[in-house]
């Protein structure tokens, strides 16, 4: 079983392949070369351009975690989390990275979830007994990522009304109900595979001491090397200051709130420009209060970030010059047209079915044929639909690239088929839910 190769190299060689001979049938051979270099070259560039937010935001991460803040947060939910993932201990770091990234992916903090993931996916790793291969808690954990639940789409909101939509917020119950839907497969599918594969009981080796933080001292790691640092709270000067910027927080949200003569403008500003901001100075906030040297720590997991982000860069390349030949080539065309007769059938219209096929492949790409669709008729049934895919689904290909190009597994497992009916079964829900609902 371990021989055999991972479905991502079936679904990369084929795409590559196809692209290849369906360009050599339909003239696009040099389209499809350029594209192989242009893909190339922006996989890069997006992975520099991922140092700068995996830096701050890992730097943020390893603040809570010297703090303690991951121990309290793994603690409130243990009880669903440990049925999940079975293999991973309830106080373990890994399980808060987790709840944070999924909380990130809930309101819609794309910027925020990706290094809270990535964080989640090296501390499975130091879990994992057999490296270069994603274990069962891995494969849960990106399936579950993939289509975790979305509350707040704020980008397709943001999309809609930029369009002159009629109701540009309409999605957000069809979005919810679609990301409840796939997210429920994506678990059972993932449960399905490991019992199927006879590698259920698969447990986990892990250290005595499973947290890196203590109550007495936080841990942390600068360049492989774990340092213990004595928690030294703030005294009653430092305390009370920081009562006081948080309390003239809030008086500038009220005059906010006072002043502003359009409510509606000002949630949704709240919502998309406020929200980051206050998670970033409420985690630095924290771990002041608890005594951690906040500079010092949040350095030490800068580092780490940009380790990270230059480590990602060989597996960005191979999946995104795949996709930009299958694109360019015609192949993904093609394949359009030969599911239309079927999806036609259900109901979806021709213009959405692109949308559909290209969410799991591309997020740039995705996003570009909503932003086409609902520009072109912002109230129709096309445009409710594609807008609801892009809210409650994600960019599978690109999110395993990353997610485990950071720690090195090569052999992916179920990751892929159980993400990929989790995506499918999103698009369902929200072709079945927009037709309920428009």
């Amino acid at each position: 079983m371990k021989n055999r190769p991972a479905a991502i190299n079936l679904i990369w060689l084929f795409m590559i392949l196809l692209a290849t001979v369906v360009a050599s049938y339909n003239g696009r051979m040099e389209q499809m070369l350029n594209a192989s270099f242009e893909s190339a070259k922006s996989s890069v560039n997006l992975a520099i351009g991922l140092i700068g937010v995996m830096a701050l935001w890992l730097g943020l991460m390893k603040v809570a975690e010297a703090g303690g803040l991951m121990r309290l947060i793994a603690r409130a939910i243990r009880p669903v989390m440990v049925r999940l993932f079975p293999d991973v201990p309830a106080e373990h770091p890994a399980m808060s990275a987790m709840i944070m990234n999924m909380a990130a992916n809930a309101l819609g903090l794309g910027n925020a979830a990706t290094p809270m993931g990535i964080k989640a996916m090296m501390e499975l790793d130091r879990l994992n007994p057999n490296k270069g291969e994603a274990t069962n808690a891995m494969c849960l954990f990106l399936a579950i990522n993939t289509s975790s639940v979305t509350l707040l789409p704020l980008g397709v909101i943001g999309v809609r009304a930029s369009a002159c939509a009629a109701e540009p917020a309409s999605i957000l119950i069809t979005t919810l109900v679609a990301t409840i839907c796939s997210t429920a497969v994506a678990i059972v599918a993932s449960k399905a595979f490991v019992y199927f594969s006879g590698q259920e009981s698969l447990v986990e080796t892990v250290s005595a001491n499973p947290g890196e933080t203590t109550q007495d001292s936080a841990t942390v790691r600068n360049g492989g090397e774990a340092v213990n640092e004595e928690l030294q709270p703030p005294g009653r000067i430092g305390r009370w200051a920081a009562i006081l910027m948080i309390l003239a927080f809030a008086g500038g949200l009220i005059y906010r709130m006072i002043s502003s003569s359009d409510g509606a403008a000002l949630g949704k500003e709240i919502l998309s420009c406020w929200l980051v901001p206050v998670i970033m100075c409420g985690l630095l906030l924290f771990g002041y209060l608890r005594g951690v040297k906040v500079y010092e720590a949040a350095t030490a997991g800068a580092k780490e970030g940009f380790q990270v982000a230059v480590k990602i860069i060989p597996f960005l390349v191979m999946i995104l010059v795949a996709i930009g030949m299958f694109r360019a080539s015609g192949a993904f065309d093609l394949v359009v047209s030969a599911l239309q007769p079927v999806t036609s059938m259900i109901g979806m219209p021709a213009d959405a079915l692109p949308m559909a096929l290209m969410r799991p492949l591309s997020g740039s790409g995705a996003f570009g044929i909503m932003s086409e669709v609902v520009s072109h008729d912002p109230n129709s049934f096309s445009s409710f639909l594609v807008s609801t895919m892009q809210g409650s689904t994600e960019t599978t290909f690109y999110v395993l690239a990353v997610y485990f190009g950071a720690i090195g597994v090569v052999r992916s497992r179920h990751a892929v088929g159980a993400a990929l009916v989790a995506d499918a079964t999103g698009v369902m829900a929200a072709l079945v839910m927009c037709h309920m609902m428009f």
